[in-house]
Order: C-alpha cells, then sequence, then structure tokens
C-alpha cells in the first residue's frame, strides 16, 4: 500500500472513529461551548476536550511507538500498510479509553478525577497527533525520534507530572508512590 492510500485508508478510519464515538454518546466538542487550540489545565473538567492538551504529546509518541513496532515486526511492508495498521491500533485506543470501563479505571487509578473522556474533536485531534508522530519518525534519524520522545516524556513529566509511560504504568499496574508524586503537583 502506499503512503498515499495509507493516508486515505487513515482519514477513513479516523471518520468510522469519529461515528463509533458519536454513537457512543461522547460530545462533539467540549460541552462549554467553546473550541480552543489549547487547554493547558490538566485537572479541569475542559482537559481532553480541545484541539490540543498536555496529553497531545502523548499520542505523538504513539505514532513513534507504532512506527518503532511495525518497523521491527513488518519490515517488509510498506509505509503506507505499516501507517493503515498504526491507524487501526490509534483509533481502536481512542473507542476504548472513551469507554465507562476505561474512564472509571482513569478516575481510580489515577489523578484524573474530573475525567469525564474525550471530546470527538480531542480524539480526532489525538488520532492526527498519532499520523503526525509516526511520519516522523519514518522520516527522522532514529537518534532524533528517541532524543524527542525523552525531551516530551521528561518536559511533560516535569510539568503535570504525567506522560506516556506514566500513564500506562498507571493503567495497567497502579502505584501509590506515583499517585502520590502526581497528587503533590495538584495539591501546589
Amino acid at each position: 500500500m502506499s503512503l498515499r492510500r495509507g493516508l486515505l485508508f487513515s482519514l477513513i478510519i479516523a471518520a468510522l472513529g469519529a461515528a463509533v464515538l458519536f454513537w457512543m454518546g461522547r460530545n462533539p466538542i467540549c460541552t462549554c461551548g467553546t473550541i480552543k487550540l489549547w487547554h493547558g489545565q490538566v485537572i479541569s473538567s475542559e482537559n481532553s476536550q480541545h484541539i490540543m492538551d498536555w496529553y497531545s504529546p502523548s499520542h505523538l509518541l504513539h505514532g513513534f511507538v507504532f512506527y518503532a513496532f511495525f518497523w521491527l515486526i513488518l519490515r517488509r511492508a510498506s509505509i503506507g500498510t505499516r501507517l493503515a495498521l498504526s491507524s487501526v491500533i490509534e483509533i481502536a485506543w481512542e473507542i476504548a479509553e472513551n469507554t465507562d470501563a476505561v474512564i472509571e479505571r482513569y478516575r481510580e487509578a489515577t489523578i484524573a478525577l474530573d475525567y469525564f473522556g474525550d471530546s470527538i474533536l480531542n480524539s480526532m485531534s489525538d488520532f492526527t497527533f498519532m499520523i503526525v508522530g509516526f511520519l516522523l519518525a519514518w522520516r527522522l534519524p532514529v537518534w532524533a525520534s528517541i532524543a524527542i520522545f525523552i525531551a516530551a516524556e521528561l518536559i511533560v513529566g516535569m510539568i503535570i507530572r504525567d506522560g506516556l509511560i506514566l500513564n500506562v504504568i498507571m493503567l495497567l499496574a497502579p502505584q501509590d508512590w506515583i499517585r502520590e508524586w502526581q497528587s503533590a503537583a495538584t495539591a501546589a
């Protein structure tokens, strides 16, 4: 599959994902009635409701991870095929993370007590960040991808005490010491 077809497939997958999210009852945009390019307050009912927030870099990193994963296991597959597979995984995650079970898991296991799921706008933006991350990983030297990954995790971690790796840990195997460290930031 060519890159162009992979991108077209990704667009179709995004549209299907948005339709499923709408069918699930997700709000198209923030219930506040506005659309912001950036919303930087993590502990807020508007988090994950706008175009970008502190979790956008995590989705960029999803693209890096998917690129590396499919490069390792499907090296002979075309870039378009690997992008299409990455798109399916990302949209599946966007749907899964907006189910009641995962939303409740976030609220139990992490400091995201005010998390009520993503707006469709935010989910589609997250999906777009994954595509950008995938394409960056494809074009950048490996050392640059690794440097961006580490920088994103460190910067977001220092600012909001969260990030892709911490998020995965807290969803799969919550650690009290991480929750306490993260909670200290919200108390300040």
